[in-house]
């Protein structure tokens, strides 16, 4: 039986008065003389997959109560990324993992938490959670909010990846305002995690793969009725976690981060799980860096094209047997360590020996992938000597190898004007800098500009790179987590319009066609620039702030 944190304010003469506190609120001598079990909801009505989970929160909280627990529900902020997108808001969404993160830690520490039900489901506040709980270390399960089901336009599917490119697509009138309208009306229907293989689907399918979240957590739509029934079962099962004292450190293991690495590669998930994987592994104290990811990614085969990549949604990977089918064909291949322990209390291997692909279209079988190697790739060169990140397999054929002229602009606002302008030709090199973590700061993502191109048919023809980074809603080109980045000094900051940029996607390549000696000239003739408006907090994590390539972790 694991030992009651909980003790240090509920037991003794001297905590009268913090059990005053207790009776303050309703609570009762029973319920106080249970193990205190931390529920932290993200739940608000400005995100649309969050909307929900007061109702989810409140079934984990039943379930906690059916196995002996005392459930207290306590919030937890949250950006949506989709609202925030294209504007200065944008700043703040990724380093909103940071105080999601201090939230956990705080809460947990200052109340005495016997062990934790984590409640999230967008972008940031699944890896900030997961942050949180790796720093506590007390027994911790992780429940999402499950992805929204698909819009439809006609006889076709939607996504908000859709409405994006819809966008572009608008500006050089390939539709009129009746067709964009019906899409901004049909593309998100309902509550969840935008339907595609986004950051937030991403991350949640990648929380099962590490065995932090119970099975069919990645992949169950939020409207369905089995979505209110894992919540239950989570709020449960945290009960036997804290009962053996299985912990975070206990599961967040390097096999384990290996493993989701793996189904990282096999789903061609969003860029960012990248810059959430390293960070939660060093809050974890494990050691991981981009050669390892490339490493894995050049074994692990894609066997999943998800919008918006492909026409199929997190629903149908749903119908197809869900993460669990999909590490099923990654044992085959012997891409997993099936020995691991989960919070459902069993291995890795008896989570998933019952699993099976129920459709080799959505999961393609290990014989059979979409590539043979993973969804995403890390390159290297002169402009990104510490590595800049691309969703290889959201890349066209024809353009896994190119080279063309940089159109070198200083921020999103700036590249997105002359896109919707038309200034942007077919081999093109699209360079926005100065968007990193510090030079944001906040490392925007760059969704508009990625859309607009798709939109306006140039996704196969230009590229695009950053020291910011993609939604997970971003296909083409896009390579993004120069690093360094412009505002550390990096080669990206003294390029020049009409620099020749060379891109090899398969060997893992970025090189500007500038000599050294060149570089060294425009480092003494080209001042590197920094934004004078930030102010408050984003100030402070500006100063605090860590590379790209580390996770963009603080240090």
């Amino acid at each position: 039986m694991s030992s009651f944190k909980s003790e240090k304010v509920l037991k003794g003469i001297e905590r009268a008065p913090n059990r005053s506190l207790f009776y303050a609120m309703g609570y009762t001598k029973e319920e106080l003389e249970r193990p205190l079990i931390g529920v932290f909801s993200a739940y608000s009505e400005i995100v649309p997959g969050h909307i929900h989970l007061d109702k989810l929160s409140q079934a984990v909280c039943t379930g906690v109560r059916i196995a002996g627990g005392t459930p207290i529900l306590v919030p937890s902020i949250g950006v949506c990324d989709g609202i925030a997108m294209g504007h200065l808001g944008m700043r703040y969404s990724l380093p909103s993992r940071e105080l999601i993160a201090d939230s956990v830690e705080t809460m947990a520490y200052a109340h005495c938490f016997d062990a934790m039900v984590l409640v999230p489901n967008c972008d940031k506040i699944v890896p900030g959670m997961i942050m949180g709980a790796a720093r506590v270390n007390i027994p911790s399960i992780l429940v999402s909010g499950g992805p929204m089901l698909a819009g439809r336009k006609g006889d076709d599917e939607v996504s908000l990846s859709t409405l994006f490119e819809a966008v572009g697509a608008r500006k050089i009138n390939l539709i009129d305002d009746d067709d964009l309208e019906d899409y901004e009306k049909n593309s998100c229907p309902g509550c969840g995690s935008c339907a595609g293989m986004y950051t937030a689907n991403s991350m949640n399918c990648l929380s099962e793969a590490l065995g932090l979240a119970l099975p069919g957590n990645g992949t169950i739509p939020a409207v369905y009725s089995a979505r209110t029934s894992l919540a239950k079962k989570a709020g449960m099962e945290i009960m036997n976690l804290f009962k053996h004292n299985v912990r975070p450190s206990d599961i967040l293991t390097e096999k384990s981060f290996h493993n989701a690495l793996a189904v990282d590669m096999a789903l061609g998930c969003s860029t960012n799980s990248i810059l959430h994987i390293l960070a939660i592994a060093y809050e974890a104290g494990i050691t991981l860096n981009l050669e390892i990811i490339n490493e894995l990614s050049s074994k692990v085969p894609n066997l999943c094209h998800l919008a918006p990549v492909g026409k199929y949604h997190i629903e149908d990977l749903y119908r197809a047997g869900g993460v669990q089918a999909l590490m099923s064909e990654l044992i085959k291949g012997g891409h997993i360590d099936t020995t691991l322990p989960t919070v459902t209390g069993k291995s890795v291997e008896e989570n998933s020996k019952k699993a099976k692909n129920l459709n080799t279209e959505v999961i393609r079988s290990i014989d059979n992938p979409y590539s043979a190697t993973g969804g995403i790739a890390v390159l290297w060169g002169n402009i990104a000597k510490d590595g800049g990140v691309v969703k290889r397999s959201a890349v066209s054929e024809e353009m896994l190898k190119h080279e063309g002229p940089a159109r070198v602009f200083d921020s999103e606002e700036e590249a997105i004007e002359s896109i919707y302008k038309g200034q942007i030709n077919k081999g093109d090199i699209v360079v926005i800098r100065y968007e990193g973590p510090k030079g944001g700061p906040g490392m925007r993502e760059m969704l508009a500009p990625t859309s607009a191109l798709a939109g306006m048919n140039l996704d196969k023809s230009v590229a695009l790179i950053t020291d910011g980074r993609f939604s997970g809603a971003t296909r083409g080109a896009a390579i993004g987590h120069i690093s360094p980045e412009a505002a550390a000094g990096g080669l990206i900051a003294y390029l020049k319009e009409g620099d020749i940029i060379s891109i090899d996607i398969m060997s893992g390549s970025i090189e500007a066609l500038v000599s050294e000696s060149e570089f060294n000239i425009r480092k003494n003739s080209m001042t590197i620039k920094e934004k004078t408006d930030v102010k408050g907090w984003l100030a402070r994590y500006k100063k605090l702030v860590t590379s790209a390539n580390t996770g963009a972790i603080l240090n």
